[in-house]
């Protein structure tokens, strides 16, 4: 489904631009991630057919990406890692050689299995960045 113009969405507190979302369902949006910790990270917000819809958007991320796998991060509260207070799902393209140990393969690792820092060593990208990235994606659905 493309997004509606003019349409508000929010994410916990924020309020979520309509150029970042690529894929709708009458209970959830995917939208593109402000701060991802891998290139072609997806977020994947409120669904309870969350199983369905988030497999459906990351084989086609996968395919995209020319990745072999994926990560599939599931937050829901603040131990978890979750940073908005939102239940929602983080799918995360990989390649074999993202990890040097794939067993600590989490989406707060980097490639050298080192913790990242987020709020230091993840910058928040422009919306004409994010919005490009949105635009690629939504081709994969239309």
């Amino acid at each position: 489904m493309d997004t509606v113009a003019g349409s508000k969405y929010r994410f916990g507190p924020h309020e979520i631009d309509e150029r970042q979302v690529f894929r709708t369902s009458p209970l959830s949006f995917a939208i593109v991630n402000i701060r991802p910790t891998r290139p072609g990270m997806k977020e994947r917000k409120k669904d309870s057919a969350l199983n369905y819809i988030s497999n459906e958007i990351g084989a086609r991320v996968e395919q995209y990406h020319r990745a072999s796998s994926l990560t599939f991060t599931i937050q829901d509260g603040p131990h978890s890692g979750q940073t908005v207070p939102h239940v929602h799902v983080h799918i995360v393209p990989r390649r074999k050689e993202d990890f040097e140990n794939n067993d600590n393969n989490n989406g707060m690792m980097n490639a050298k299995n080192e913790t990242l820092d987020l709020d230091i060593e993840r910058k928040d990208r422009t919306m004409e960045e994010m919005a490009q990235e949105a635009k690629e994606y939504r081709a994969l659905f239309s």
